[in-house]
């Protein structure tokens, strides 16, 4: 709530001015009986057409001032509830921003997005009805009930009662039904995630012909929907036959009453139609602050998974130091362990090596052996549980985060492109790249013949995650965009899986042309990507078991021959 509250304090007026007009509004809703009283038991009694007119023409001013105080209140609550939640999703976008992989993997991608988009719109939605409902309907229904009294205390005492029992019948209805609707909401997510799913796996689903089988699930699914939203709205419909039950049962004893009050000569035949009129307002007034009640619920509880969000503090922080770009050393690892949250066993265990500048680096070892999160402990993605990491002879935790991306430019496993066209995507490398930067950059990686083959060129389209291309080609685009970065580390995190031996051949030619003091870590599965790095990295089970280049290896490790040799016999056969 801190966090919601301030929004409010930012927008201190229209957040008092929305609730304000909204009690105007109501204290002329209140007035309206009183005045079609006052016609009925003057101007209608002695036919005096001039003053029901006059009191008409007063019940259409007051409609029309309570309409112009509605619109006023909607319009400051709107806004106070749009900027808010303009706030909100601001701030948390930027805390994401903050969030190392740490945090990612800890919180859930999916569960950043829901707070981002549906729980900021329920908290939207919640400030609204707040800032409209909070104080009008306590204010009509106390008001209606002292307004009756003022009529008649015998009547008031039967709206004491009325008002009782309809905050039992309403607020326990609304008791009975809240865990129904959370049931609900978890089957809605369920089925959600079944049509995410399916959505996402179709080609799967196909080539395995299991069809049938995923209709079940999905049907069954949609059956315990089904079945949740009916139970808990046979539960709901029971609001308004009781509701209704208890305001005629109290209309009848108001005109019972009333009537045997009029012949007495103690009560006007206006004041009874007035005691009815009140007695529907207060029915309405309550269903909305049962509704109210049950949206603020949602958005309160929105609003603390929000706030966990926002309270959550970045594991990395950074410092202010620059590298040393010329130091003889581009990385070193001294004693480097790193263990991730939740996890029983170190991914990586005691690594120590060091990086000379203008080298390129290659690593290689079996599935699970801790090939990306070395690199990824290069890039910062991570921070080491033990151990320390240095890049051009500085500690990483020291450097400012400015000088972190100018030094590293990294190519993940699973290439990421951006709905947009070609050229935007390279430009995230470097947003003044000239077009003939550009096609250099494609040229070194490999994809300028394809890129040059479309009509648009640089302008050709790119889907969301790139998914008009093939997975070489988007493999190529995301390593164009890594060199127009112009880093001092280069690393290609096992990103050329999707090229066939001679394209990758040719990046490899590529890629030793590029200025003498880039450092370049190559991650690959097949030895003939690495062979001719200055060194290699050979993991096992997250230790560091050799070091060499590829003769020494082959001569040196039992690891490093065992993958050398069972890739030559695949390649054999």
């Amino acid at each position: 709530m801190k966090h919601l509250l301030r929004y409010f304090s930012r927008h201190k007026v229209a957040s008092i001015l929305a609730p304000l007009f909204k009690i105007l509004e109501a204290g002329f809703d209140l007035c309206v009986p009183l005045i079609v009283a006052d016609i009925i038991d003057v101007g209608i009694a002695t036919g005096d057409k001039t003053y029901i007119l006059v009191r008409f023409a007063l019940l259409v001013g007051m409609a029309l001032l309570g309409l112009g105080c509605a619109v006023v209140a909607q319009y400051f609550a709107a806004k106070v509830a749009v900027r808010a939640a303009t706030g909100l999703r601001r701030d948390l976008f930027a805390k994401v921003g903050t969030f190392g992989f740490g945090e990612l993997d800890r919180i859930g991608t999916s569960t950043l997005i829901t707070r981002m988009t549906g729980d900021v719109t329920l908290v939207q939605n919640g400030v609204n009805l707040f800032l409209r409902l909070f104080l009008r309907s306590p204010v009509i229904v106390f008001g209606a009930m002292a307004l009756a009294f003022v009529i008649n205390a015998k009547i008031g005492l039967v709206f004491v009662a009325a008002i009782a029992i309809l905050f039992i019948i309403v607020f326990g209805v609304m008791r009975l039904t809240s865990p129904g609707y959370r049931r609900v909401q978890e089957n809605l997510d369920r089925v959600t995630g079944e049509v995410r799913e399916n959505g996402s796996g179709v080609r799967v689903i196909r080539a395995f012909g299991r069809e049938a089988l995923q209709h079940g699930e999905f049907a069954d699914s949609v059956n315990a929907l089904t079945r949740s939203q009916l139970a808990v709205g046979r539960l709901a419909s029971l609001l308004n036959p009781l509701t209704y039950l208890v305001v005629n049962t109290v209309i009848i004893l108001v005109l019972w009453m009333g009537a045997s009050l009029v012949d007495g000569g103690t009560l006007l035949s206006g004041d009874v139609i007035a005691l009815v009129n009140y007695i529907g307002q207060i029915l309405v007034e309550l269903v909305k602050l049962a509704n109210l009640i049950v949206v603020i619920g949602k958005a309160m509880a929105s609003a603390r998974r929000i706030g966990q969000i926002l309270d959550t503090d970045p594991a990395l922080t950074y410092g202010e130091a620059t590298p040393d770009f010329t130091a003889d050393e581009a990385v070193r690892f001294e004693g480097v362990s790193l263990t991730y949250e939740n996890a029983d066993d170190e991914s990586l265990t005691a690594v120590t090596f060091t990086a000379r500048r203008g080298q390129t680096v290659g690593i290689i070892g079996g599935t699970g052996s801790g090939k990306s999160t070395l690199v990824h402990l290069i890039a910062r993605f991570y921070d080491a549980s033990a151990g320390e990491v240095r890049l051009f002879d500085t500690p990483i935790r020291t450097l400012s985060r400015e000088a972190l991306l100018s030094s590293v430019a990294i190519v993940d496993q699973k290439p990421r492109l951006f709905s947009g066209t070609v050229r935007s995507n390279l430009l995230w490398g470097r947003g003044d790249a000239t077009d003939e930067e550009l096609w250099a950059a494609l040229e070194l990686a490999q994809a300028a013949d394809f890129i040059r083959s479309r009509p648009e060129g640089l302008d050709a389209p790119v889907s969301a995650g790139g998914n008009n291309f093939s997975g070489g080609q988007k493999q190529r685009l995301t390593i164009a965009r890594a060199i127009l970065c112009r880093a001092k580390i280069l690393i290609l995190d096992d990103s050329t899986s999707a090229l066939d031996l001679a394209t990758d051949a040719a990046l490899r030619r590529a890629l030793r042309t590029l200025p003498e003091d880039l450092t370049v870590f190559l991650v690959s599965q097949r030895t003939s990507s690495i062979a001719y790095a200055d060194k290699i990295l050979v993991l096992d089970d997250g230790a560091l078991v050799a070091t060499g280049t590829h003769e020494e290896l082959l001569s040196s490790s039992d690891v490093y021959r065992e993958i050398v040799e069972s890739q030559t016999e695949k390649e054999g056969k």
